[in-house]
């Protein structure tokens, strides 16, 4: 997931639910180590079916000595105490940037069964119901893409599904075992009709982060997590062979803003308009241009303070794609972010309408502390179990 220390990032079958919860569907919450908030209202948590503690470094599972030190924010018991009975303790593996312990791991099946022979270390000594693999761009296209170019890492396209299948031998059948992947199309190197059905073999499901589909390598601006963009991503996955029932929809607690070029256009038509360079063609470097933050951070500037209020107060649902935005034309910002309203659309024209096996977020503590989106998504949840139920 791509990691929010305001920002993520971003990105968990079931075959047992919270004990509060008649639902058939997932209900996920990342717990992130920047946010590690858990709401206090047993009705905000009851629905809630698994978490991911977020995130443990990949390189924790290469050492080759016997080790019993799992580093991470939060432990599994301390968890599992936190929440309802019944719900699922992940450990999140990997993260936004952290690639290099994957790529180690991958490269040979020696190199494979030890990781795996580490990680089924590490559910069992800390307790763990499975883990999350965060490996999000295997074959490329990650935060190092204009240092190291795909070409370097079109070996990981074939060694992706057999590090995944080495855990699930490790791990066995009865522990969970889920995996973040890309939400954009052209991010989806490893993810073809030739892999993803040996890639399902070894998981339980995927959580395909439909958020961040605008980002610093775009420029025009559109929705960060709109719907019909996470159609389009759904589509991909489906159409390689991945069943509806394995697969999550994603959803960003958190605000993304972009600076636009300020021309005519933008003022005239926003959805579209451009932006201009947000990223150094030579090191991929952000070049300052776009931000966000969750809804628990402190807001970075007053003059973004400002914009942000007015983005909520006349901020705009766009049915035609299927996103809240707003236009600050005095400061040139595009905002783009989910709305409780949103969340709400997404059950029927996304979730239903694709069949999906469930939905999660990240992150729970970043929602804190009114949890208005962790209740909106909540109740999409039940509604769409009632008309399912009454099916």
């Amino acid at each position: 997931m791509m990691m929010l220390t305001w920002r993520r990032l971003v990105l968990f079958p079931l075959f047992i639910m919270a004990a509060t919860s008649a639902t058939t569907l997932r209900n996920i919450m990342y717990l992130t180590g920047q946010h590690p908030v858990i709401p206090e209202d047993v009705s905000l948590r009851s629905p809630i079916t698994h978490v991911a503690l977020a995130f443990m470094n990949s390189n924790t599972f290469n050492r080759e000595e016997e080790n019993s030190s799992w580093p991470i924010f939060m432990s599994v018991e301390e968890a599992r105490a936190k929440f309802e009975p019944g719900t699922k303790i992940m450990v999140a593996i990997g993260g936004w940037g952290d690639t290099a312990g994957f790529d180690t791991a991958a490269r040979t099946e020696e190199s494979r069964a030890r990781f795996a022979r580490n990680v089924a270390s590490m559910v069992r000594d800390t307790g763990a119901d499975g883990v999350d693999i965060d490996w999000e761009y295997p074959g490329g296209n990650g935060e190092d893409y204009k240092q190291i170019p795909n070409s370097e890492k079109a070996w990981e396209i074939t060694a992706y599904p057999l590090l995944l299948a080495a855990i699930r031998a490790a791990l066995g059948p009865d522990k969970l075992i889920s995996a973040a992947v890309p939400g954009i199309p052209r991010d989806m190197l490893a993810f073809t009709s030739d892999t993803l059905p040996q890639i399902m073999q070894s998981l339980d499901f995927l959580n395909v982060m439909t958020y961040d589909l605008m980002n610093r390598r775009d420029t025009v601006t559109k929705h960060h997590t709109g719907v019909r963009a996470s159609l389009a991503s759904l589509n991909v996955y489906m159409s390689s062979g991945a069943p509806p029932e394995n697969l999550n929809l994603g959803f960003a607690f958190y605000v993304k803003y972009f600076r636009t070029e300020g021309s005519n256009s933008c003022m005239a038509n926003p959805i579209g308009c451009p932006t201009g360079l947000m990223e150094d063609p030579a090191t991929g470097a952000d070049l300052g241009k776009t931000g966000g933050f969750s809804y628990h951070d402190d807001i970075p500037h007053d003059e973004i303070w400002r914009s942000y209020e007015n983005a909520v107060s006349e901020g705009r649902y766009d049915e035609e794609g299927g996103g809240y935005w707003y236009y600050d034309a005095d400061q040139a910002l595009w905002w783009t972010f989910d709305t409780p309203d949103a969340i709400a659309r997404k059950f029927p024209l996304v979730v239903q309408e694709k069949n999906l096996g469930g939905v999660f977020a990240w992150g729970l503590g970043e929602d804190a502390p009114a949890f208005k989106h962790l209740s909106a998504l909540n109740d999409g949840v039940k509604r769409l179990a009632k008309v399912k139920d009454e099916l």
